[in-house]
């Protein structure tokens, strides 16, 4: 005798495990509501989304819908802060690494049952616990991180029988001077690297801090205070690591140093490389395609940062997050939403979005027969790494990608990447710039330039 059960034709979920990737938040009975969500970028085409968004939204029956919305990176800040301004902004959006002491009173941080210290430790490269973690919660979290290489034209080693790009400073300082040509007049026709000024070198404070960190500086005290001219204990002597790192840098810019190989009337660095008479530079893995476009037949790669023989090797990190916003009044979110509940829902969905499950998803949703099933395997952050092909903030992607003849140095030193907390980075990266500068025009000594930097830097915290 057999028996014939009559489907139910109507909204049920068949629930095995609802676990939202990452976060550790069980639904058995899920709240009654819809809610849009959206994310806003610059970094990114809305081609990147659109499958993670998906696969999202079958997850979690609470979403009605996931918009990315691209904005021009030039007037990013300024369009989401007036935007968030007058509660019109995302729900999710992108934070600077630098940036979370001033947009700490925009944004909202993560319950701790989606995600929490110790996952966020054991997920991601320390430097994203450095930069968005404060008073024992998570700010943002990201999907890539980016630190510096060292750029290096293959054909200008060959013809100077370099056989391998240099691994410490010493090495390279060496390979500088082969590189390097200087005509009778003292003019500069090739140059082994740029560094040691400010404004025709990309990224030269980024260096500059690289390069201070390597030293053991500490840029900020304990307390908040800044800290990178302050003397130090270090092996038994008592030394100005800064300032030692501010000479190191200059000197390749200082006529008569043996370290000389630029100047300020060098062309821009990256046009410089492009060009082919650069034989190395340091920059961030977004550069890459950058100069393809300028010169598709130029002979290079990216490698490891150089690393002095003593001390902890360490590289600086440059890179985005996502935040979700404390407030935002919209008319496309249902009325019975709460603020709370959207920003929940928010930090729900940037979890799945960036960290690693701990918890396979298996979730059937069917509504008048027709039955979605959400691809259990499928993780957001892995397919956001393929798709940008970017160096991951995730440690176990980085396993992956630190072979990658393209992007590998990039993830690999992701994992010695670091960064400091700075109030006002626009500002840091002025007092920075100029500080290299009075140097390098001889109206300030190192020691003098180094000491009227900090004091600056001092006056924006206070």
């Amino acid at each position: 005798m057999k028996i014939k059960l009559k489907p139910v034709i109507s909204f049920f979920l068949i629930l095995g495990v609802f676990v939202l990737s990452g976060c550790g938040c069980k639904e058995s009975n899920p709240k009654k509501y819809r809610i849009n969500l959206e994310v806003w970028g610059f970094a990114d085409d809305s081609s990147v989304f659109p499958e993670i968004f998906e696969n999202y939204k079958k997850i979690n029956p609470n979403i009605e819908s996931i918009e990315y919305k691209k904005l021009s990176a030039d007037t990013y800040e300024k369009e989401l802060i007036e935007a968030m301004a007058a509660g019109q902004g995302p729900d999710v959006f992108l934070l600077h690494n630098t940036w979370l002491p001033k947009f700490q009173d925009k944004i909202v941080s993560a319950p701790q049952e989606v995600l929490n210290e110790q996952k966020l430790r054991k997920d991601f490269v320390d430097v994203v616990a450095d930069d968005f973690l404060s008073d024992g919660k998570v700010w943002a979290a990201p999907l890539s991180v980016d630190c510096l290489g060292l750029y290096y034209n293959k054909d200008l080693f060959n013809a100077a029988s370099i056989t391998a790009p240099p691994k410490n400073w010493s090495e390279f300082i060496t390979d500088v001077e082969k590189l390097t040509k200087i005509e009778g007049n003292g003019q500069i026709s090739r140059s082994g690297a740029a560094l040691g000024t400010a404004y025709n070198i990309n990224r030269s404070t980024d260096i500059l801090s690289m390069l201070m960190l390597q030293s053991g500086t500490k840029m900020v005290a304990d307390d908040g205070s800044i800290n990178f001219n302050q003397i130090q204990m270090v092996n038994g002597k008592m030394i100005s690591s800064g300032e030692n790192a501010l000479t190191f840098y200059i000197d390749f810019a200082r006529s008569g140093s043996s370290k000389y190989s630029w100047n300020r009337d060098m062309h821009y660095s990256i046009d410089a490389f492009s060009e082919g008479n650069l034989g190395m530079m340091f920059n961030y893995s977004w550069h890459m395609d950058t100069i393809k476009s300028k010169s598709p037949k130029l002979n290079f790669a990216a490698v490891s940062i150089p690393q002095f023989a003593e001390g902890i090797p360490v590289n600086f990190a440059n890179y985005w997050a996502y935040g979700v916003a404390k407030n935002k009044i919209s008319s496309k979110n249902s009325t019975n939403v709460t603020n709370d509940i959207r920003a929940e829902e928010a930090w729900k969905f940037l979890a799945y979005l960036a960290t690693k499950s701990e918890t396979p998803i298996e979730i059937k949703r069917s509504v008048a027969g027709t039955t979605q099933t959400a691809n259990s395997n499928y993780d957001p952050a892995s397919v956001y790494a393929k798709n940008t092909g970017k160096p991951a903030a995730r440690r176990d992607l980085i396993e992956i990608q630190k072979s990658d003849p393209k992007i590998g140095a990039f993830a690999e030193g992701n994992l010695i990447a670091k960064s400091w907390r700075q109030v006002d980075p626009e500002a840091i990266e002025t007092i920075f710039s100029e500080m290299i500068d009075k140097v390098n025009r001889g109206q300030l000594t190192v020691h003098e330039a180094l000491e009227t930097a900090a004091a600056r830097a001092g006056q924006l915290i206070r």
